[in-house]
């Protein structure tokens, strides 16, 4: 039974992952940029669901929403003000704008909330699942977690294939020259990416806070790198290669903290995802790009 536990929080840990690394996935693939301040979105909800919660005492679902708003909202300030002047720049460039805004919104929080961890009420109270007279138990929060990462999943894979904003995303992804030629709006195509990108990040924060219940400024910085090896190690661009992803990274992580070692569980899941791209370079799901000259 314990093995079936640590991979069911495998796999709850593996959705959250999926659900931030659909951020970065869906961003490179669309404006083929890589937002590293995409981690600190996560920590941005966890604080304003706090808030809401914690300090003001209104309802956890609430503050989600408050939440989302919110995030919605920093993400597309963020792409007009950060990246969009860089949209022909280089990709370092990019790179170490993405790397300031990171810094500016971890040092606004260190600023406004102090650097002591914050206990983060739990959005989700519900009764835990017990299984096999007992002896298995599941939290509320763990099975929430995945079926959230599983609506999510469906409903963002329905939105691209079957709306005509959908559509646009796949034809920016595909050739943005041709899609400005088709009279697509890229600039506003990408800041709703943005913004779907950063309404899921703070569905992940809350969902990491109640799994984890510590926030700080930084909460958010490990989960993003780890998020990011996610989408890199499924395939990045791919929505599905995130989840598998995301799941396989979970899994992976939580059975080294079981039965090798809690400190060498990040080391043990960059190594998989170094021996991964040294057979796969493209990832689980990636497709190889042919550049034209």
């Amino acid at each position: 039974m314990s093995f079936l536990s640590y991979l069911i929080n495998g796999i709850s840990l593996g959705s959250i992952y999926a659900i931030i690394a659909l951020g970065y996935t869906m961003v490179y693939g669309i404006a083929r940029m890589l937002n590293f301040a995409h981690g600190d979105i996560i920590m941005v909800g966890g604080f304003v669901v706090f808030t809401i919660v914690s300090t003001l005492g209104l309802s956890p679902w609430l503050g989600l929403l408050v939440a989302v708003v919110i995030c919605t909202v920093l993400g597309i300030v963020i792409e007009k003000v950060a990246y969009c002047p860089l949209r022909g720049a280089s990709s370092l460039a990019v790179l170490i704008t993405a790397i300031g805004v990171s810094y500016l919104l971890q040092n606004v929080a260190l600023l406004i909330f102090g650097s002591n961890a914050r206990q983060f009420t739990s959005i989700i109270n519900l009764p835990n699942l017990k299984l096999a007279d007992g002896r298995l138990t599941i939290s509320a929060v763990t099975i929430v977690t995945i079926i959230t990462c599983i609506v999510i999943m469906v409903g963002l894979t329905a939105f691209i294939n079957k709306t005509r904003i959908g559509q646009a995303m796949l034809a920016v992804s595909e050739d943005t020259g041709a899609a400005t030629l088709m009279g697509i709006n890229v600039n506003k195509t990408i800041s709703i990416t943005f913004a779907i990108g950063s309404a899921l990040a703070a569905i992940a924060g809350a969902l990491l806070c109640s799994a984890y219940p510590s926030l700080t400024p930084y909460t958010g910085s490990m989960p993003g790198i780890k998020a990011f090896v996610a989408a890199v190690f499924g395939g990045i661009g791919s929505i599905p290669g995130a989840l598998i992803g995301g799941v396989i990274l979970g899994v992976i992580e939580n059975l080294t903290k079981a039965y090798i070692s809690s400190q060498l569980s990040d080391a043990v899941v960059f190594s998989v995802l170094i021996i991964v791209l040294l057979v796969r370079p493209t990832g689980i799901l990636g497709k190889k790009i042919t550049e034209k000259v």
